[in-house]
């Protein structure tokens, strides 16, 4: 038994939960205290806290892995979401996999977060640590595990199986431990989950820092001050929050079989929504210097969007929308717990706000049309609107579960279908912003009115035109929506880059915001022509329906492929080849049929393996299985002289009693071919064999099975025989038979037994030709032999192929949007040390 790693963690837990409230106490203190010498003292001993804090919550991650890497499956959390057989990589997915877990790498992003703010800007270290201590005791919170007058606070990572599940076996035998874990979730074994959801957490955790230094401001009466130091965290936390949310989407491109990277599901949109208020944030606070107004559209922004993040962890976490979302935890019965955070965040923040609004300055004169604040504004407008459109449908099962505690009974229900309801407005939006962003470049740049207007927008407005044209002759566009997307994302792209060009000849450091909105006009072409033009290339124009028991969809665009027979789709010719599996050491596929399973990791071969005429693995030697509830089902595609092979993927997890389908991609220049398997069949379905044949031939003799040319190539007698016991006076013949494949050679090997005076068939079944061979008569006399042949449905798939045309954009905008906002944060941040290093750590 391995109890004291646990006990270790959760002592560790209850650490770093009081010195987080200590941290906060003491910061508290030290904000509050008029004597110089108290407020140092107080703030040394706070940050001394903060440092035990986060050297305590960095040892409960360490303990949590150790538990999932070695298998202690006493515990809960390892029993839950970890097996022998994952891999060290899928063991870091494991670790956040559960809500614990997902609380811990916050924590963790926190503490780092809390120790760089700790070194770097000593001014605000007190009120803004404040703040981030008392975050963390909330986090802390939500995985202390321990209960007070009844009360549970917390879950913890390190219960003990038997005391969260109620086994029988553990009645019997309290030191029970199963032998493994149930293993991780099938979705989840992707390299994307091992770098997203870190990614995804260090967005969250980033949020709290512009939010830290406005309740600051507020707090300090510092209500300008707080703006400087805060706006390069908020871009920092803006990027990494975006790639976060856009490797999610690839995630599900390259895992989910839907074909799309946004499905607008409720958990997803709770993470979209704090993203476009925080974009919304960061121009407002670009553009406070000159608009009290844009002060505190910031002040409200930048609180709003930490808020929407608690929001989001609440709608995720506690089971409220688990009748609307595949993404969301169960219910861990921490929703009390998640509402109270929420709430005290909310309420607090709101009070601060309004306690401070009478100290900020109304803007005395209106904004001018023809100023970069008014163009600021629209676009935070814009942004805000395409939330709120968002959010408000998404929170329909908490306003259900609101009215029904007041004992209302609410029938309200979120959109029927999803993607068009949502795609329909922030569709529009995506053109307003694209508008916005193009034409207040200029404003940015220039002092602006009518007529200098005309002439900067002259010559992006022709060269918009003129490619606009081109790409709707060329890519046969005829949806007018469609040609306005396009339209404004060209308009964007071309304006933002004259702004890019002008910005090269005198400052490179200032382009970052022009770079970034070509970026994001990129990806919306991207995301126009991969959705608006994403064409189903695996009609079924046979005229048979696969299965009754199919939706009509599936019938109608998806193909039946048998295996090693050709068949036609478009342009291409299609050949199933079979199901592979992947070994250590080795980078490709190997037939499923040319391996026996021999444990849950293993498998022997059973012929020798080539590859190139080279032998790999000899018949007999034991190889390690990659991924082994993972099966590849090889499609080898074939355009004229052009060919390649796309292997989707099946994982079946018994013990979750899941089965997952993956897509593979064949990417091109101008679009993807996403590929993926609709269904398969039941490998545990009895195989259903044709009457026998019986063949009479001799040795080298040609002969036909199943459309196959075979031939008899030996007939010798064997000593031994895997799985039967041969004695001295026992005879074995066996017959080595070669059937000739579309693109390889098989070998059936039948035996005919004789034992205790007793003839014996032992059959052989090529799978890859649905043949069994059965070696029935040997004729000495006319040197003949008679085999047996029945024959068997040929294995198969159904198979949709779509092709993404212009996704490549997407992508490629989503890089160039991340090299603006690291160009924007450069330059933010050197002026933030500029000040600094002048005495003005303001």
């Amino acid at each position: 038994m391995h109890y004291f790693i646990g006990t270790l963690g959760h002592f560790l837990i209850i650490t770093a939960f009081v010195s987080a409230l200590a941290a906060a106490y003491g910061y508290f203190q030290s904000v509050n205290s008029q004597d110089l010498e108290d407020k140092e003292y107080w703030k040394k001993l706070a940050r001394w806290n903060f440092i035990g804090h986060g050297v305590a919550a960095i040892g409960v991650v360490a303990c949590l892995y150790i538990i999932i890497n070695q298998g202690y499956f006493e515990y809960h959390y390892a029993y839950s979401h970890s097996s022998k057989v994952l891999p060290f990589y899928y063991q870091v997915s494991a670790f956040w996999e559960g809500q614990e877990g997902s609380f811990l790498l916050w924590i963790f992003w926190d503490v780092l977060l809390g120790f760089v703010l700790i070194k770097t800007n000593k001014y605000w270290e007190a009120p803004v640590m404040a703040i981030f201590a008392v975050v963390q005791a909330f986090l802390l919170s939500m995985i202390l595990g321990v209960v007070l007058f009844n009360i549970k606070i917390g879950s913890s990572p390190f219960i003990l199986l038997r005391d969260a599940m109620d086994a029988p076996i553990f009645q019997s035998n309290p030191d029970f431990v199963p032998e493994d874990g149930s293993g991780l979730n099938p979705l989840l074994q992707n390299y994307w989950m091992v770098i997203h959801p870190p990614t995804l957490f260090l967005g969250f955790a980033t949020t709290l820092i512009p939010f830290a230094y406005c309740i600051a401001g507020l707090w300090l009466g510092r209500f300008k001050e707080w703006i400087r130091p805060a706006l390069p965290w908020s871009l920092f936390s803006a990027v990494v929050l975006g790639v976060g949310i856009l490797m999610g989407g690839y995630w599900a491109y390259e895992t989910l079989n839907f074909g799309g990277y946004w499905n607008w599901d409720p958990v997803e949109n709770a993470v979209y929504v704090p993203w476009l208020v925080l974009i919304a944030a960061i121009h407002t606070m670009i553009a406070f210097k000159k608009s009290t107004t844009a002060l505190k559209l910031s002040i409200i922004l930048a609180t709003a969007a930490f808020l929407l993040i608690v929001y989001s962890t609440f709608l995720t976490r506690s089971g409220i929308l688990g009748d609307s979302s595949v993404h969301s935890f169960t219910d861990l019965g921490l929703s009390g717990q998640l509402l109270i955070y929420l709430l005290a965040f909310l309420v607090g923040t709101i009070i601060l706000i309004i306690k401070s609004w009478k100290h900020l300055a109304s803007d005395e004169k209106e904004v001018s049309t023809y100023s970069r604040e008014f163009w600021i504004f629209m676009g935070a407008t814009v942004l805000c609107l395409m939330g709120f459109q968002v959010i408000i449908p998404t929170s329909i099962p908490v306003w259900n579960a609101i009215l029904e505690l007041v004992g209302i009974e609410s029938n309200m229900a979120p959109p029927v279908d999803q993607v068009e309801y949502y795609t329909q407005y922030q569709m529009w939006g995506g053109v307003l912003i694209a508008l916005l962003s193009g034409t207040g470049q200029f404003f940015w740049w220039n002092k602006m009115d009518k007529s200098k207007l005309k002439d900067a927008l002259l010559i992006p407005l022709v060269l918009t035109l003129i490619l606009t044209g081109a790409a709707i002759i060329w890519l046969e566009v005829q949806n007018i929506t469609y040609i306005l997307i396009l339209t404004t994302g060209i308009y964007s792209i071309v304006a933002n880059g004259k702004i890019l060009l002008d910005r090269w000849k005198t400052n490179i450091n200032l382009s970052g915001g022009a770079i970034a909105h070509i970026g994001i006009a990129m990806m919306l072409l991207g995301i126009l022509f991969s959705s608006g033009y994403s064409k189903i290339v695996s009609l079924n124009k046979t005229g048979l329906v696969w299965s009754k028991e199919f939706p009509d969809e599936v019938n109608q665009k998806n193909l039946l492929l048998f295996q090693n027979e050709n068949r036609q789709m478009g342009e291409y010719s299609l050949n199933y080849k079979g199901t592979r599996k992947r070994v250590e050491g080795y980078d490709g596929y190997i037939n499923i049929h040319d391996l026996r399973q021999i444990s849950e990791t293993e498998a022997v071969a059973i012929i020798d393996i080539t590859k190139e005429s080279k032998t790999l693995y000899q018949r007999g030697d034991t190889l390690t299985l990659v991924t082994p509830e993972t099966s590849y089902f090889e499609i080898a595609y074939q355009k004229g002289d052009q060919s390649f092979n796309l292997y989707p993927t099946v994982q079946i997890n018994e013990k979750m009693n899941m089965t997952v389908f993956s897509p593979d991609i064949k990417r091109k220049a101008g679009f993807d071919l996403y590929t993926h398997v609709r269904t398969f069949p039941d490998p545990d379905q009895e195989t259903q064999w044709s009457e026998m044949e019986e063949i009479t031939t001799q040795l080298n003799a040609d002969f036909f099975v199943n459309d196959f040319v075979a031939r008899l190539e030996n007939v010798e007698r064997v000593l031994d025989i895997n799985g039967v016991n041969l004695g001295e006076n026992d005879v074995a013949v066996k017959a080595t038979i070669r059937i000739q494949g579309s693109d390889r050679d098989y070998i059936a090997e039948p035996y005919y037994i004789i034992q205790n005076n007793q003839a014996g068939l032992l059959a052989d079944v090529v799978e890859d030709l649905g043949v069994k061979m059965t070696l029935i008569q040997i004729d000495p006399r006319s040197n003949s032999f008679t085999l047996g042949v029945n024959e068997t449905q040929k294995d198969w798939v159904i198979l949709e192929a779509v092709e993404k045309p212009m996704i490549n954009v997407l992508w490629i905008g989503t890089l160039i949007m991340v090299i603006g906002f690291i160009i924007a944060i450069s330059r933010r941040y050197s002026e933030f040390v500029k000040m600094k290093s002048k005495g003005q750590e303001l």
